[in-house]
């Protein structure tokens, strides 16, 4: 599973496009009064214009190589999460991976990760080209049953890894849904904001198919858009 198209909404549009083209210097890929998107490897980030404050966790992949190399780079240009001590780098053993998280300017917990497991290292100097694309993002849902059941019926994607009662995941180690459960797990590591089924859209690719979501009021619309036969 791909992602291949990310759309998340921002109250800050302005602070966002400075952030990732200034600061960070992904490619604009498009932009107007009311949204921009960038190229981030295989994937577009697009934030759209909105009144409300929205805060969503989202992630990117970088080779399994670069960790150090990307936390060193990023630290020069932004302020990287302490995690507890002045600790920045997370493991988690049961992932076989480990990340760094930061905020981009909504205020939204960014993370990048390199996943092991993956052998795709890179022998070249980390900048932003080195990103490899979305690889997670958040569903926040009541019922992570069903909510992991919908997925594997219409997008044809496997429950990953994780606690069905708490904290599940569905995809694959390229691209992966975060499923909390936010009556039990409130808040996104390593931060104090609280976690809420905010909206999103997305276009995914899995099985040599491209589906559309749209993610709204903790209800997932799936239409497949490409290859659907």
């Amino acid at each position: 599973m791909k992602f291949k198209k990310l759309k998340l909404f921002t109250d800050k549009l302005e602070s966002e496009l400075k952030f990732y083209s200034e600061i960070l210097g992904f490619e604009i890929l498009e932009q107007n009064t009311n949204f921009f998107s960038v190229k981030i490897g295989w994937s577009e980030l697009l934030f759209e214009r909105s009144e409300k404050e929205y805060k969503y966790h989202y992630c990117f992949l970088i080779p399994t190589n670069k960790l150090d190399e990307a936390l060193e780079w990023m630290g020069k240009r932004i302020e990287i999460i302490d995690i507890e001590d002045g600790r920045k780098i997370q493991k988690f053993e049961s992932w076989n991976a480990d990340s760094f998280y930061f905020y981009d300017a909504s205020g939204n917990i960014v993370e990048f990760i390199v996943r092991y497991d993956l052998n795709n290292n890179d022998y070249h100097d980390f900048d932003v080209s080195k990103v490899l694309g979305v690889n997670e993002m958040g569903i926040p849902t009541s019922n992570i049953i069903k909510t992991n059941a919908q997925l594997q019926v219409e997008l044809e994607t496997e429950y990953w890894k994780g606690d069905i009662e708490r904290f599940g995941t569905n995809g694959s180690q390229e691209g992966i849904f975060l499923l909390p459960n936010y009556n039990v797990k409130n808040l996104w590591f390593p931060t104090s904001i609280k976690i809420k089924p905010e909206p999103f859209e997305a276009i995914i690719e899995n099985r040599e198919k491209e589906y559309h979501i749209i993610f709204k009021d903790e209800k997932i619309k799936i239409d497949c858009t490409k290859n659907c036969s």
